[in-house]
């Protein structure tokens, strides 16, 4: 069985061809990060227009990387959400009219649930539920519980900001640029992370949600009041406050589930 599967929901075009459910022929990934960087964030309007510029030979290398024929392809499968509508319809009209020309089945992807079953393809081991799962993406905070191969159900999740948008504009108050999470951490690396107590929003909370966006008001407010502050320890502080919450969260009680 070969799945051509095709992921347009945001800033990357990407296909891979996967045989059998597990082993990766081929996975194509072309970032735009270069392209949203002056704008500090992905810009909908020139994400989807990268990816019609890209989807092609984006789609022409995965197959070319996995000796594969598009016609010897069995289904295709493609991103359907969550993520930006006018990057994710390239994808969908890529695929639908690629799985009407051949006549082969489309399955759409719920890219949510792709991150959490994605340990199962890339672990050579046999993972048997149940499991707890962290996805943490860029708009995206979620604990979930899986039972296995066939199904879970969420935990909680983010009310407001996600773990991913608040790396991103704690970066963008600080001058740092973007994507926010790797320039944060680059920073923290040098600094204390417990030179500055912010919050730790919903820690205490009776539930597994997660709120990002008082720490990213209570980052503003601190370099507003300290303009002579520490860039690495302020970096350093703000990722202990996200990272904390993280693990704190995960940590679930299964006597409360």
């Amino acid at each position: 069985m070969l799945i051509l599967g095709i992921e347009t929901s945001c800033d990357e075009t990407s296909a891979a061809v996967v045989e059998d459910g597990r082993k990766i022929l081929s996975n194509v990934v072309s970032s735009q990060v270069d392209l949203h960087a002056a704008y500090g964030g992905v810009v909908p309007e020139l994400a989807s227009r990268q990816h019609l510029k890209l989807i092609g030979p984006v789609v022409n290398q995965a197959l070319a990387e996995a000796s594969i024929k598009l016609d010897r392809i069995d289904a295709l499968a493609v991103t359907y959400g969550p993520g930006l509508p006018s990057a994710l319809l390239v994808g969908l009209s890529t695929s639908k009219g690629l799985a009407m020309s051949l006549g082969k089945p489309l399955i759409p992807i719920n890219h949510l649930e792709a991150h959490l079953y994605s340990p199962f393809v890339l672990n050579e081991a046999r993972i048997d539920g149940p499991f707890i799962a962290l996805i943490v993406s860029g708009g995206h905070t979620i604990l979930a519980h899986a039972t296995g191969y066939d199904g879970y159900r969420v935990l909680g999740q983010t009310v407001d900001d996600a773990a991913g948008e608040a790396f991103d504009k704690g970066a963008r108050l600080l001058g740092l640029g973007y994507p926010g999470g790797p320039l944060i951490d680059k920073h923290a690396k040098q600094g204390n992370r417990a030179a500055i107590s912010f919050p730790r929003g919903m820690m205490g909370s009776e539930d597994w949600n997660f709120s990002f966006s008082g720490l990213k008001t209570s980052l503003f407010y601190h370099v507003k009041k300290n303009p002579d502050f520490s860039l690495a320890d302020v970096c350093a502080s703000y990722q202990e406050a996200i990272l904390e919450v993280l693990v704190e969260k995960t940590g679930v009680d299964e006597t409360k589930m």
